[in-house]
Parts: structure tokens; C-alpha cells; sequence
């Protein structure tokens, strides 16, 4: 199993934009197969937004990842993030 998981710390006034866009990244990967889940998160203690995505394995992250980023493309990242997502590829241990 796979877990895509990216940090993002948004700029206050885009926050709700930043979400948005997380959430149209989410609904490009639902009925890509090997997809297991895909959250848009708060966290709870700071300003970050966690995207987690749980894949069946690495294979069908990347036969599916095309369609997720076309999906946000065009979507003003460097406006509305303080600095650059932190992006993890994890696995079980």
C-alpha cells in the first residue's frame, strides 16, 4: 500500500481557495483504480492542510496522477501558499 500524503501551509486570505482546490484534486482521483481513500485534512493545531491519499500500491498512484493534477493546473499554488508543499510518498515499515 501507498500513502501520498502533502503538506500545505496556505496564505489566511486563500485558505478556503487552497481547500477547494485540494477537494477537486480529491474528486479526480475517486474511481481511479487502486485508489483506497482520499482525504482533504485540517490540522487542528496549526494553519496546515494535509491531502492524504491511500493507493493500492505505487503502480496505480502513477496510472492515475495525470488526471489529479489536471485537475488543479491552473490553480495560482505560488499566490496562495506561504512556501512550497511538503510531499511524502510513505509506505508500511
Amino acid at each position: 500500500m501507498l500513502f501520498h500524503m502533502s503538506i500545505h501551509r496556505p496564505k489566511t486570505e486563500y485558505r478556503q481557495d487552497l481547500i477547494d482546490s485540494m477537494h477537486r484534486y480529491g474528486a479526480a482521483a475517486e474511481g481511479q483504480p487502486g485508489l483506497r481513500e482520499v482525504h482533504t485534512l485540517a490540522d487542528r493545531h496549526s494553519d496546515r492542510l494535509v491531502g492524504l491519499a491511500i493507493w493500492e500500491d505505487e503502480a496505480s498512484w502513477r496510472a492515475g496522477v495525470e488526471s489529479m493534477r489536471a485537475a488543479v493546473e491552473n490553480d495560482p499554488f505560488d499566490l496562495w501558499e506561504e512556501r512550497e508543499p511538503e510531499g511524502f510518498m510513505l509506505e508500511d515499515v
